[in-house]
């Protein structure tokens, strides 16, 4: 099926790596602040957001790269997607420890990390759509080939 000459799956697709690029760099954006404050104050920064700007770096930068035509014929697509989802979970458990049970009182920053961490776990879930969607997809377009000589498409 096709929409305006685009493959449904292909535009389910970048709906799925558009949504994917807006969390992480909203994630970026909610741990930076904290870090770029400890820059000013000349204070080391914290692993756990640097942490948090990695995964949020990494996975902008592949759903930005995702959006290239066939890169997702590959095989090792749905197993990269795998890996950011265990990124983003245990990014989830890390700061959800923190600040799920925290109450803000007020305090805005608080409240900006509690309000990231489910942004966190919002990423964390479409990787895991990603994940899945993905796998299905190599799947179904994977090239069969006989058994002995692979020779033969079957």
């Amino acid at each position: 099926m096709a929409i305006g000459g685009w493959a449904l799956s292909y535009l389910l697709f970048a709906l799925l790596h558009f949504s994917q690029f807006v969390l992480a760099v909203t994630v970026c954006a909610l741990y930076g602040i904290d870090l770029d404050r400890a820059r000013r104050a000349n204070v080391q920064a914290d692993g756990k957001w640097v942490y948090a700007e990695v995964v949020g770096g990494l996975s902008a930068l592949t759903a930005i790269l995702y959006c290239i035509p066939f890169i997702l014929r590959f095989a090792l697509v749905w197993a990269w997607n795998l890996v950011l989802f265990i990124l983003w979970i245990a990014l989830f458990g890390i700061f959800g420890k923190m600040f799920i049970n925290e109450d803000a009182k007020g305090n805005g920053d608080m409240q900006r990390m509690k309000n990231a961490v489910w942004v966190v776990l919002a990423s964390a879930i479409l990787w895991l759509i990603g994940v899945l969607a993905h796998f299905i997809y190599w799947w179904a377009h994977r090239e069969r080939r006989s058994r002995f000589t692979s020779r033969a498409r079957v």
